[in-house]
């Protein structure tokens, strides 16, 4: 499969800790002993944002890469069919914090947020 390294994590927050333990939590699947770039032998450092080249699927996915695949922004790569796309979309996954016995997701609080400034409080 063909993926394109499209780097957004600074623009996408994760609540796993980092996006390779994202990756970890949601994949079900071990950390492979190499980068998911097909024949790489680097360790993967950090779990990489990515969309499916070709396909018309625009959405986001994390994949374990190593820190110099990561590095190629924009860069479209062939990976192992073996390794699991996993969503970067965090409101379907890890995006939801507790506030008190309730759960609130990522877009929920934003709304909760802007209506306390609004309100003056």
């Amino acid at each position: 499969m063909k993926v394109k390294n499209i780097n957004s994590t600074r623009v996408n927050n994760c609540l796993c800790g980092s996006w390779l333990e994202h990756w970890k939590k949601y994949s079900g699947q071990p950390l492979p002993i190499f980068c998911a770039v097909l024949d790489c032998v680097q360790k993967p450092e950090v779990g990489t944002h990515v969309q499916k080249d070709g396909t018309g699927d625009n959405g986001w996915y994390i994949i374990p890469f190593c820190a110099a695949h990561n590095a190629q922004y924009g860069a479209s790569l062939y990976i192992t069919e073996t390794v699991t796309l996993v969503s970067a979309n965090v409101d379907r996954t890890c995006g939801t914090v507790k506030r008190q016995d309730a759960v609130v997701t990522n877009n929920e609080k934003s709304v909760i947020e802007a209506n306390h400034v609004v309100e003056g409080k």
